[in-house]
């Protein structure tokens, strides 16, 4: 692979993640809770819709973007059901399977970067490199689901006052990124993985009860909702790539 198969970092790139990071979040919980499949089996499908998309990505030859965000959306809803199932399922609890993802994440970042020398996702240029992005994807969402939970549930912070601090953090590394010269590869993935948290936790406020502060909008209705804007964003972002420049 000697081209870059990963979509340009604009703004349009992180309303896309956090859109598809926050439909994880509600489709996972659909599937788990809601139609009762519980979070093993919610997990073995998504992480076999990971594989099979996975898989179409590294054979494919250049950036074709539904393809990317369905891997996207893949990562999302499997990380959402796998901490569900790590955190509730096994009881390890939302701060222990925190620290725990953590770990595996610092571990592969280390592993990636050895491997390859640069976690800079705008250098990938081989198979392994992208095996090694969407890997860590994966690990991060699935981090960001506990991370969320343990904020929104186990901090006394709430569903409202999680995502108000998720959002403060994102602004913080916005003004990094423009006032300062701190690393941006370390600052886009320090993004990169509290968008994930930032989805669970908006998502919460949708699905949520409005005793629990949310918009009890229902997890089937909120990712009907998401994934509309979603394929809207996809649409939108086509037609502007085919405008002469």
């Amino acid at each position: 692979m000697k081209c870059n198969k990963l979509p340009e970092i604009t703004l349009s790139f992180w309303m896309m993640k956090i859109t598809a990071t926050t439909l994880g979040e509600t489709g996972g919980d659909w599937l788990s809770m809601t139609m009762n499949m519980g979070y093993l089996y919610s997990t073995l499908i998504f992480s076999t819709v990971f594989v099979a998309a996975l898989a179409t990505q590294l054979a494919s030859a250049k950036y074709f973007p539904p393809l990317y965000w369905t891997v996207i959306i893949a990562t999302s809803t499997a990380g959402t059901t796998m901490s569900d199932f790590m955190d509730r399922s096994l009881q390890l609890g939302y701060a222990k399977g925190s620290a725990i993802l953590i770990a595996l994440l610092l571990v592969m970042l280390g592993l990636w970067r050895s491997s390859c020398g640069t976690l800079n996702v705008n250098s990938i240029r081989s198979r392994k490199a992208e095996a090694f992005y969407w890997v860590t994807i994966l690990f991060s969402n699935t981090l960001g689901t506990a991370l969320g939970d343990f904020l929104s549930e186990d901090s006394g912070l709430g569903f409202l006052g999680s995502w108000l601090l998720i959002s403060s953090a994102l602004l913080l590394i916005l003004g990094l990124t423009y006032l300062t010269k701190v690393s941006r590869v370390l600052l886009f993935w320090v993004a990169f993985i509290l968008t994930r948290p930032f989805g669970a936790t908006f998502g919460d406020v949708l699905t949520k009860a409005k005793e629990q502060n949310g918009l009890d909008l229902g997890r089937g209705y909120s990712s009907l909702i998401l994934l509309t804007i979603l394929v809207f964003s996809l649409i939108l972002s086509a037609r502007r790539q085919e405008r002469p420049s």
